[in-house]
């Protein structure tokens, strides 16, 4: 049966790879640093079982440390090079998406099949079932790829590590956002947050209430950059004590919508650094070192509608069903 054990020992043998060569890179500007950064990952996926609370802790200081020092450069990846690159697209064609789009399907249908098969049930473990099922059609995107394209050996490794060499730290954004959210909920940080907000706004009727949720969900995801971080803050603040169990709310309506609200934020801020950071750098946006770089300024105007339109629609949904 596959767990969400073997999809980090896949995931950490990746960063161990993109290690490897990135030690191996003469011409890397921060070949060493950069080499233990992606090593710690990779640490942090094989052995962060075993090393303890403790020994996960001091990895995590190491990888900031070894961030915050400098910025990590790019490589120089042995790998196709443009030309090999451009001849084999139009040769292909549309059918390069075919790789990509095994990844979305074998998804979708690992989810139902472990649900409503007893193969899947007996393939895929009922835990974090979806994220298995990601992982697993990756890998199967992977070896299509690779038999079909039949690339240099080394260059799916290469190419990874110049797409996270571009990216950088930011590549861990993601997840330590995600990891703050539940630490703040551990904290009851939403109490906290709930409490400041009752005494300063009346929660006296749904629509008000609904406002607060919304306009706070996205508010908190602007400061924290990831709508999961600010979910389990801005739930337990105001989403099931005033929501849900003063004015009876629908709990999926609710919690679907809320996050839907969070994401407005996502679009609004550079803490989102893997959505409105990294695109900036990597299509070098003139604006890119702005903290408002285009990417944001563009996507601004959609938020704010998209956030109305999420009030809107969980007043007039959350508490009629």
């Amino acid at each position: 049966m596959i767990t969400l054990d073997h999809a980090y020992l896949v995931v950490g043998l990746m960063f161990l790879a993109f290690s490897v060569l990135t030690l191996l890179d003469r011409e890397h500007p921060t070949r060493i640093r950069s080499a233990l950064f992606w090593g710690l990952i990779a640490a942090s996926m094989l052995v962060g079982t075993w090393i303890g609370d403790l020994g996960n802790g001091l990895l995590v200081l190491g990888l900031v440390v070894l961030a915050g020092v400098r910025k990590l450069g790019v490589g120089k990846p042995t790998t196709t090079t443009p030309v090999e690159r451009e001849a084999r697209a139009v040769q292909h064609g549309n059918w390069l998406f075919v790789p990509a789009l095994i990844v979305p399907l074998v998804a979708v249908g690992g989810t139902l099949a472990a649900k409503y098969t007893a193969f899947g049930a007996w393939l895929i473990s009922d835990a974090q079932t979806t994220l298995i099922a990601l992982g697993l059609g990756c890998v199967i995107a992977l070896a299509v790829a690779w038999a079909w394209l039949k690339p240099p050996p080394t260059a799916p490794f290469q190419e990874g590590r110049r797409l996270v060499d571009s990216i950088g730290w930011a590549v861990l954004l993601p997840q330590m956002l995600a990891s703050l959210g539940a630490v703040f909920l551990m904290a009851d940080v939403g109490g906290v947050v709930g409490e400041l907000i009752s005494s300063t706004v009346p929660l006296t009727t749904p629509l008000m209430a609904v406002i607060a949720y919304c306009v706070g969900m996205a508010a908190f995801t602007v400061i924290m950059g990831n709508a999961f971080a600010a979910f389990p803050v801005m739930t337990a603040a105001i989403g099931l004590p005033v929501l849900i169990h003063q004015f009876d709310g629908n709990v999926a309506i609710v919690c679907a919508i809320g996050m839907l609200a969070g994401f407005c934020g996502t679009l609004m801020t550079p803490m989102a650094a893997n959505f409105n950071v990294v695109p900036a750098n990597l299509l070098e946006l003139p604006d890119r070192d702005s903290p408002l770089n285009g990417v944001i300024r563009a996507q601004i105007p959609t938020a704010l509608v998209m956030l109305a339109v999420n009030i809107l629609l969980m007043f007039f949904l959350a508490f009629r069903f």
